[in-house]
């Protein structure tokens, strides 16, 4: 699992307007799909990735609900700590905030609201993850590019642009929520000039790569899931997505204490330890099928 990214960000701050009213005084990322809180998912993904020191950006009014939720990370083996976003100024001010966490260092900053479920999908992250300079961002066919940023290739299918929610998208290839950047993310989003609604946008980051030619694609194959619980109804897709496959395989989805231990980060008596807060229930359950 050893590999040159060993950072990871979670962004989990904004307003979550889209989600409103259930969103007005909880976080989006604190809200359940199916059986587990949403920031679940996502953080899975870098465990899985075999990353164990992890920024969570969230608001100041968030803070101590995911410090409650998630601790110091330590029952996972793993150390979290939390950065506050006083105001949401897009995507790549992450970068920004992150700075004295990555201390110079590559990352894999994955959006909070985004999930991610498919056999060879991190066999393909942590190649990624050892390529060292530059950027790798991942594609996903969609049929409705218009929503997100697009990705557009030349005849050779070389990445030559990518557009922001256009009106005419020129592929249907959108970019997901999942970036890995090199040391030099922090800086160069510190040097990005905020679009005209006032946000250092995640594009024109990802553009400073691809004009020196260090961007890199992966494009996410038709076996994996890229599952956006920005709206009501992607959430309830999501959560049952999860509740199918979790019910026909009888495994679970983002169970932190599960990777935790394949992991090797924790023993069997420390996930003993850990599944008392659960009480009585199918989760629980699960979790003593482990040990």
């Amino acid at each position: 699992m050893d590999s040159k990214i060993r950072k990871g960000i979670v962004l989990a701050g904004g307003s979550g307007t889209r989600l409103y009213p259930a969103t007005i005084s909880v976080s989006k990322q604190l809200l359940p799909v199916y059986d587990k809180p949403m920031v679940y998912y996502p953080l899975s993904v870098l465990m899985l990735a075999g990353i164990k020191d992890v920024a969570i950006i969230t608001t100041p009014h968030d803070k101590l609900q995911f410090q409650n939720l998630l601790g110091d990370g330590k029952q996972w083996g793993m150390s979290i700590e939390f950065i506050e976003q006083q105001r949401p100024e897009g995507l790549a001010q992450a970068y920004v905030l992150a700075e004295e966490f990555l201390d110079g260092q590559a990352s894999t900053m994955i959006l909070g609201d985004n999930i991610y479920y498919g056999h060879n999908f991190i066999d393909d992250v942590r190649s990624a993850s050892a390529e060292g300079r530059g950027g790798t961002i991942f594609g996903y066919q969609v049929a409705d590019p218009n929503r997100y940023g697009v990705v557009e290739f030349n005849s050779d299918g070389r990445v030559i642009g990518i557009e922001e929610k256009p009106a005419d998208p020129k592929s249907n290839v959108a970019i997901t929520g999942l970036y890995l950047l090199d040391g030099t993310a922090p800086t160069r989003a510190k040097d990005i000039k905020k679009s005209e609604r006032g946000e250092l946008e995640i594009i024109s980051l990802l553009e400073s790569y691809l004009e020196e030619g260090t961007l890199k694609l992966k494009s996410i194959g038709r076996g994996t899931a890229w599952l956006d619980t920005g709206t009501h109804a992607s959430l309830l897709d999501a959560g049952n997505f999860v509740r199918t496959i979790q019910k026909r395989q009888g495994m679970q989805i983002g169970c932190l204490e599960e990777i935790a231990l394949a992991n090797g980060w924790i023993s069997k008596e420390e996930l003993k330890n850990t599944m008392q807060r659960y009480g009585e229930n199918d989760y629980k359950i699960y979790l003593r099928g482990l040990c």
